[in-house]
């Protein structure tokens, strides 16, 4: 019931996505009388769910301390059915803080992860790229790089399907001696670890849209600046050639013969294609889907749910840290200096 159009964008997005995902079945939770009434138009997504009634709906701007004592909502319901093996995974469009208070709570951090992370894919130059953390961690240790590294590698293979995604850590420069002494940590366990054949290295903000690696590794602080600033620089280019484009008749006849390389170059870049940022090292699948998307890009948030759980997300993080051994906490424990730019 969350997000700017619910429940018609959740219901149009399941009836887009019910012939992708055939075998697949849906809980949807939330207030019975509408959802019966959206099911009856849309007879693929009516053939695949059930109903679970919800009389309380988390509102956008309702603070997740709040969120957290309505036990009877839409978005708590539906996490309690991933906590008691009903469901595989949860997805919303609803209030984001409340969803990761919620998740956090409920279904509680893996006992492998010392702190759940937020990813996310965005486009590059070669293609898609994962990125986290983007907002879940203010704070951090080296442990929680390395395993944030790991939680990455796990998603490339379940959700872009790579067999050996490169994975780098953001820091101000290239060079090992950049940073300070937790990230230079990090990047001494990851080489070391099972995936130290792919870690490609330290790397900077450019080297994001490059598609230097598939798996951009940093701590929630950096990570929503850096994606934050992505989406104003994707605006820009759209505002820009909009305002070029319309500035004289020749620019608009230009237009016209650029049209369809325009097209390709929208369809590209269109955020309904990422949609779905997921907050991983749960006890279970929870994906978040943007409030004003449509059904298409509701669908991709589905897709994106339904790989992590077919392919073996969870179970493939739990493996990772396994092969991490005892490193990650042991730099963990050690006492870190304060950050330094060199």
């Amino acid at each position: 019931m969350g997000g700017d159009h619910a429940p018609d964008v959740v219901l149009d997005g399941l009836e887009r996505a019910a012939d992708r995902h055939r075998g697949a079945r849906f809980l949807l939770v939330g207030d019975e009388a509408r959802l019966k009434a959206g099911l009856a138009r849309r007879p693929k997504a009516a053939a695949v769910c059930t109903i679970r009634h919800a009389p309380d709906v988390i509102s956008g701007d309702m603070k997740p301390t709040a969120a957290l004592r309505l036990r009877r909502a839409s978005m708590r319901l539906a996490i309690d059915a991933v906590a008691a093996g009903e469901a595989e995974g949860v997805i919303s469009a609803g209030n984001t803080g409340a969803l990761m208070a919620l998740a956090k709570i409920v279904l509680r951090t893996m006992p492998e992860i010392d702190r759940p992370a937020l990813a996310a894919i965005g486009p590059s130059a070669r293609g898609d790229v994962v990125l986290l953390d983007l907002g879940a961690n203010i704070t951090y240790e080296v442990r929680n790089l390395v395993e944030f590294a790991v939680m990455g590698d796990a998603f490339a293979r379940a959700v872009l399907g790579l067999t050996a995604p490169s994975i780098g850590l953001l820091n101000v420069g290239s060079e090992e001696l950049k940073g300070d002494e937790r990230i230079r940590q990090a990047a001494e366990i990851l080489r070391e670890s099972h995936i130290g054949a792919n870690f490609h290295g330290f790397v900077e903000g450019h080297d994001i849209t490059a598609g230097t690696v598939d798996v951009v590794v940093t701590d929630g602080f950096t990570g929503n600046v850096a994606l934050k600033t992505g989406e104003g620089a994707l605006k820009l280019v759209g505002t820009l050639l909009r305002q070029v484009f319309n500035s004289s008749i020749p620019a608009r006849l230009g237009y016209l013969l650029a049209r369809p390389a325009l097209d390709r170059l929208r369809e590209w870049m269109d955020p309904r294609r990422y949609n779905g940022a997921v907050l991983i090292g749960l006890n279970g699948v929870v994906v978040k889907s943007h409030g004003g998307t449509d059904a298409l890009g509701f669908a991709h948030a589905l897709d994106v749910a339904m790989d992590m759980v077919t392919h073996g997300f969870n179970e493939r993080i739990r493996t990772g840290v396994a092969l991490l051994g005892g490193s990650a906490g042991e730099k963990a424990a050690e006492p870190a200096p304060q950050a330094l730019a060199r």
